[in-house]
């Protein structure tokens, strides 16, 4: 990223908000087909361009053992042919989605004849702060832009070669396409002040959408003056139950804990029915272990389970985004609901059952964005759920929670048909 004297700095974050805000106001005028068409040649472009892309991330590659990353965040970081592909597809299934912008929520005509419509708008300017995936980059560009909004995109100082290349990509297609360059911008300095003076900036920001480690996302929240759609962590379960297929139990937990280790829906903790532990623990224990995964429980756990660690009060709370998970077993489905709500974080949990009456009082009871029965907590996620890409999880309560796509990016007005009617 390029430097931004001190004493510029202000000014620069100033500017890139005002020309988000009228890009935005350019964009509420675009037809669904003109920005459909920019993703697609977005899509073609990001396949055209991969060698110059991933040239660039080798340079994000080679800073990262620099920077002090981890395994899994550069597992994060690094993109590949493959990784391309999958963005440029995300972007034609964002495409290949109905425009929400205009879309009438409802519609009521009152006893005097006055019509009343609810219709979907755009929120305006977005400002999307994340870390070390540069595929995100053309993910939330997609999303935002789909739904009407521009986007000021301030990516990590270890993504930043690979994210300006990426963003130079989506702003020649939009030059191409007719959409405004200023719709998509990437914060061209890694000054961390520079967040500071955006989360000042209410008139000109509408919401702001962090992604990436809890400290940032508590910095966030904490210096905003506008609205923000977050998660702080991804303690995710799942959940045995006494009446589970415990061939089933066994690879949804396999893949829900070693399909990727460092992402916010992989599961950190598990929990088993105590009518089935004895059965299931070691045979679980065995499988995990050869995908390279330490087992933290408690003392049933460590009498059956060779090679298990005692956890401690802080492993049922910790989202470990590493080879670690902590077991325990539990003697009814209420009390792994109470585990569940007590030490979770509220974002994705699972249970494994084939009795209904206990899935059904599982997604009642657990007070999640997402609760899977039967499913990998893996697949919370917007592509997964038919959504397209999204733009992060949110385990708030109001205006957004779970998966954030378009819609999510949305608000609604009214919009009101008389023929002179007046209030008596």
């Amino acid at each position: 990223m390029m430097g931004v004297p001190d004493h510029d700095l202000e000014a620069y974050c100033i500017d890139v908000a005002r020309r988000a805000r009228v890009a935005a106001g350019e964009l509420g005028g675009l037809t669904g087909a003109q920005k459909d068409a920019w993703l697609r040649r977005s899509a073609a472009a990001l396949r055209e361009q991969t060698p110059r892309v991933l040239a660039e991330n080798q340079k994000d590659l080679s800073a990262a053992r620099g920077l002090g990353l981890g395994a899994s965040q550069v597992d994060r970081l690094e993109l590949s042919p493959a990784r391309m592909e999958e963005m440029a597809r995300a972007l034609e299934e964002i495409a290949a989605l109905p425009d929400p912008i205009g879309q009438v929520i409802e519609a009521r005509v009152r006893p005097s004849g006055l019509e009343v419509l609810k219709v979907r708008v755009p929120l305006g300017v977005v400002l999307f702060i994340y870390e070390s995936r540069p595929n995100v980059t053309a993910d939330a560009a997609a999303i935002c832009l789909k739904s009407g909004n521009a986007v000021i995109l301030r990516g990590g100082k270890e993504a930043a070669h690979s994210s300006a290349a990426i963003v130079q990509v989506l702003q020649d297609a939009a030059a191409e396409t007719g959409l405004p360059g200023d719709a998509v911008q990437l914060v061209s300095t890694a000054d961390r002040a520079a967040v500071s003076h955006f989360l000042a900036l209410d008139q000109y920001v509408d919401l702001v959408i962090p992604r990436g480690g809890e400290g940032l996302i508590r910095r966030v929240v904490a210096e905003a003056r506008m609205p923000v759609i977050k998660h702080y962590t991804g303690n995710c379960h799942v959940y045995v139950d006494r009446d589970a297929d415990l061939e089933m139990a066994e690879r949804l937990v396999v893949n829900a804990k070693c399909q990727r280790l460092g992402v916010c829906n992989t599961a950190e903790s598990l929990l088993v029915h105590a009518d089935i532990a004895a059965v299931f623990l070691p045979r679980i224990g065995r499988v995990l272990g050869r995908q390279g995964i330490e087992i933290r429980g408690d003392a049933e756990v460590c009498r059956t389970v060779a090679g298990a660690q005692a956890a401690t009060e802080e492993d049922y709370r910790t989202e470990y985004l590493g080879p670690i998970i902590s077991v325990k077993v539990v003697a009814s489905l209420e009390e792994a609901i109470a585990h569940i709500n007590h030490y979770g974080s509220h974002h994705t949990d699972a249970i494994v059952t084939d009795r209904l009456a206990a899935a059904r009082a599982f997604t009642r009871g657990v007070d999640s964005s997402a609760v899977m029965v039967n499913a990998s907590t893996r697949l919370n996620d917007g592509g997964q759920l038919g959504m397209g890409a999204e733009i992060g999880i949110s385990t708030d309560k109001f205006h957004a929670r779970g998966p954030c796509g378009m819609m999510e990016l949305t608000s609604y007005k009214y919009v009101v048909y008389g023929a002179g009617h007046l209030r008596e």
